[in-house]
């Protein structure tokens, strides 16, 4: 039985590790990563894992494998896998308790926890966790003093402007600023520089990386290029959001299209359902989820069915939004069939009116929960006594 579950560890950690295929975790000791960690002045992330867990495992081979989320995380983090049932993941959870799998933690060098949350995420909301993470540690206040005092080494304005990013505060004016004091922009240094201050599509820097673009690439790669420009756009559908602008929210998927042109459609897709979500209006909202569905979601389980829940979530009123839900949430238990993808489909069915149709849905999600262990399978007899009910 040992060997068995060895040989489990060894396979899931495998399938989750492959370099170049999603995240590249970190081999060494928790000492060692607290040290890299440090050295890079990172965070690092931990999966706190159990062989036996389903959505450990399912986010193990369909989350931490996928191609973005390896960008981003290889990028940003130190990356740990720990077993929190055998080895150093005996020692870790001493420290770092763990009431659920999985937990996904964002620890500092420093050994503090930055952030922490249970339970396994899809794609978008994964990367989205570790960029809150990112903007919950604030170093850019080592760099201020100096800078207020009238330091303008490049390498502290560098270092400074990369702290403020990473806590999500305004670097724009301090950018702005060194690159306008320098004769020439094709530095190395200058170039690295612009790469790091492209904050956001509806800017003069933003422009300067575009018209930069290839020696950039040189230097850092295409990919942390390409990264850079969906971030800034992103960032600027964040304004047009606050702002209800949809002149900015052009502008970002003007600028997608046109420098990344292999991701425009899914990011203008997205862009246009937190956009029309955040101004209340159902009717478009439903058609850029229609489209995602069709066009982007259309073989990822996971993806539609969290697109199922967003509809449910945000429109249990509207029949039209319910009716669509009630589809894409037929569809990913088709595509996937997991217990989570059944009990959506159940408990849209049942908002729509379709008891003993929601009946059978709960009932094939408990067949599966079951397997799954009795917490999952507690929560969709919850469901069916409520539906019985």
């Amino acid at each position: 039985m040992k060997n068995i579950l060895a040989i489990c560890a060894i396979l899931l950690s495998a399938a989750s590790g492959l370099a170049g295929q999603g995240i590249e975790f970190f081999e060494g000791s928790w000492e060692e990563a607290l040290l890299e960690a440090k050295q890079q002045e990172k965070v690092i992330f931990v999966d706190a894992y159990a062989i036996w867990c389903g959505p450990c495992k399912r986010m193990a081979a369909n989350v931490f494998t996928h191609e973005r989320v390896g960008e981003f995380y290889n990028q940003n983090f130190i990356n740990v896998k720990m077993d929190m049932e055998r080895g150093e993941g005996l020692t870790f959870r001493q420290k770092y308790p763990v009431a659920a799998f999985p937990t996904l933690f964002y620890i500092d060098y420093t050994g503090d926890v930055v952030l922490q949350v249970k339970g396994a995420r899809n794609v978008e909301d994964f990367i989205a966790l570790g960029r809150q993470a990112l903007g919950k540690v604030d170093r850019s206040e080592v760099f201020a003093k100096a800078y207020d005092e009238g330091d303008r080494d490049p390498v502290l304005v560098y270092n400074y402007v990369k702290a403020l990013n990473q806590a999500g505060k305004s670097s724009l004016k301090i950018a702005n600023d060194y690159l306008r004091s320098q004769d020439d922009l094709s530095t190395e240094q200058n170039l690295r520089f612009i790469l790091e201050a492209t904050t956001a599509a509806d800017s003069r820097i933003f422009s300067l990386l575009i018209e930069y673009r290839k020696p950039i690439e040189q230097l850092e790669g295409r990919q942390a290029v390409l990264d850079r420009i969906e971030w800034a756009c992103e960032n600027t559908v964040d304004r047009a959001i606050e702002f209800q602008s949809p002149e900015l929210l052009e502008q970002a998927k003007h600028e997608m299209e046109a420098h990344y042109p292999e991701r425009a459609e899914a990011f203008n897709l997205q862009s246009d359902m937190a956009f029309f979500l955040a101004a209340g209006e159902p009717d478009e909202y439903l058609e850029a989820c229609k489209t995602y569905a069709k066009k982007v979601a259309k073989d990822d389980a996971d993806e539609l069915h969290g697109l199922a829940r967003n509809i449910e979530k945000h429109f249990p009123k509207d029949e039209k939004c319910m009716k669509e839900a009630e589809k894409i949430a037929e569809t990913a238990t088709k595509k996937g069939g997991s217990y989570t993808q059944y009990y959506t489909y159940a408990r849209i069915l049942l908002s729509n009116g379709k008891k003993s149709e929601a009946l059978k849905a709960a009932e094939k999600s408990l067949e599966i929960a079951r397997d799954i262990g009795p917490g999952a399978a507690r929560m969709v007899e919850d469901l069916i006594e409520f539906i019985r009910a």
